[in-house]
């Protein structure tokens, strides 16, 4: 497993009392896997990313990281974490303007302490990973919305993280596109085995993904085995 969520409880202040956004969660996800979690607005499907993503703590409960617990780690140790292991498609793609789709791809590795020069074959590798090389050298405004999200996509991969974390990555693409997305996402995930969970609302273009589970007031739900 890359991804563990062990008796995950998440709760927020709510006036005098306080609302309960997991509930007792428990998630494992093995690398070169796609869960897709779906349920309706204000279920816990953004909570429980934010808490994959070590971005909250949770109440209770354990998150373990490619074989590392959580618990327990500070912030510095939370953000090395984040920046070796887990990439993140938001579900707004949120590039620098002014930089090209390879540079995007390169300021990755120079957050990470790595000379951009040094890390342009593997943005460029990436980039045709996702269809999009002969796009390098285009800035954002010159791309399509689809195209963006692809960018994003391939700039969460840069630093090879174990885990991947996709915010509602077809919301602002129409039906084709997102599909589009999805089947790309999959197939990354099976090519570097990463360890993925895909939270979106819309069942539909979950035809490629390894398994679905659904959110319902902060309680997980998942398939049964197969016999």
């Amino acid at each position: 497993m890359s991804l563990e969520l062990t008796d995950i409880t998440l709760t927020y202040p709510d006036g005098d009392t306080r609302l309960t956004a997991l509930d007792r969660v428990t998630l494992h996800v093995p690398r070169g896997s796609v869960t897709a979690v779906v349920g309706p607005s204000g279920s816990g499907k953004s909570s429980l990313l934010a808490v994959a993503a070590t971005l909250v703590a949770p109440d209770s409960g354990t998150v373990t990281v490619d074989g590392r617990p959580t618990t327990g780690l500070g912030r510095g140790d939370l953000t090395d974490l984040r920046r070796r292991a887990i990439g993140i498609v938001f579900q707004q793609p949120n590039l620098l303007p002014s930089l090209t789709a390879v540079e995007q791809l390169q300021v990755m590795a120079a957050i990470d302490g790595r000379s951009p020069r040094a890390a342009h074959g593997r943005a460029m590798e990436l980039l045709d990973a996702v269809g999009l090389a002969d796009r390098a050298g285009r800035r954002p405004h010159q791309l399509s919305g689809g195209q963006r999200q692809r960018v994003n996509i391939a700039r969460a991969l840069m630093n090879d993280p174990t885990v991947l974390l996709v915010d509602e990555p077809t919301s602002a693409l129409d039906r084709e596109r997102g599909a589009a997305v999805v089947d790309l996402l999959t197939r990354l995930t099976h090519r570097r085995a990463t360890a993925t969970v895909l939270v979106t609302h819309d069942r539909g273009l979950l035809t490629a993904v390894d398994r679905i589970a659904e959110v319902h007031d902060g309680r997980l739900t998942l398939p049964a085995p197969a016999p």
